[in-house]
């Protein structure tokens, strides 16, 4: 698996999983597979993760820690985060002060998270905006902080995407991504390369009846480049202090940078 893994950032662009498809191509198709699994999205992601996620995701906002009692706002971007599971988090986590917008490209993942943070009691510390993470609808320097999720390996220009994190945020504002990555631990990575590729695509069709795009999004993970690489791509945009945690053995890495 760690033979198809991309080298440079820009490759993703013409990468849909293990196909190769022109540029503009890609963004259509990671819509669908998104508009296909948004209703069952949060129950897949315990299923695939034997509920890992929820610690990586924990793990990722303890580092962000957003700010109990500051006096002033304090404005996070959660981008591709459109069930809101990040969102949640840091609203929950933080203080009175604390609001973060979520901003997703796909309209069917946005309704999830709305309806949750209505039944949460969460809705007035959140907004929800649609929209390509390309491009981002947002003024320069409005951001305390920027969080993906398990979203970037998605967007068909990444670096240009982190370039846009780079704009919105604030001076001394953080950039966190949290994202499927290499596996370094020997064995480790012989068994997660059969579980992704033979498990996984069988259980999304058990759950939810398609097989295809849990298909794609495995693939899409082996394509991802790795933790160097990808950090890399973060220095290229601006970025500094760029450093990068593993969990379960690089199965996910959680980096981050500053806009200083």
């Amino acid at each position: 698996m760690s033979d198809s893994r991309t080298t440079a950032a820009e490759q993703m662009e013409t990468s849909f999983g293990f196909s190769s498809v022109n540029p503009g191509e890609k963004q259509p198709l990671v819509n669908d597979v998104f508009h296909k699994v948004a209703s069952k999205y949060d129950v897949m992601n315990d299923l695939m993760s034997a509920g890992m996620h929820r610690l990586w995701k924990d793990a990722m906002i303890s580092s962000l820690a957003p700010p109990r009692n500051d006096t002033k706002i304090w404005k996070s971007l959660d981008v591709a985060g459109g069930t809101g599971d990040i969102a949640f988090r840091i609203v929950e986590r933080g203080g009175e002060q604390v609001h973060t917008t979520v901003f997703d490209i796909n309209a069917s993942m946005l309704e999830v998270g709305e309806q949750r943070a209505i039944k949460k009691g969460l809705a007035d510390k959140l907004t929800f905006i649609e929209g390509n993470a390309e491009i981002l609808p947002f003024d320069d320097n409005s951001f305390d902080a920027y969080t993906i999720a398990f979203g970037i390996r998605n967007v068909p220009k990444m670096e240009q995407a982190i370039a846009e994190a780079y704009r919105v945020l604030k001076p001394g504002g953080k950039f966190m991504c949290l994202e499927f990555s290499e596996v370094n631990v020997p064995l480790l990575d012989k068994f997660y390369e059969q579980w992704s590729m033979n498990a996984i695509p069988k259980i999304g069709k058990a759950v939810t009846g398609d097989g295809d795009s849990y298909q794609y999004l495995v693939e899409s993970i082996a394509k991802f480049p790795n933790q160097e690489k990808f950090a890399d791509a973060i220095r290229s945009q601006g970025f500094e202090k760029v450093s990068w945690r593993d969990f379960t053995g690089g199965v996910v890495a959680m980096h981050s940078g500053w806009k200083i």
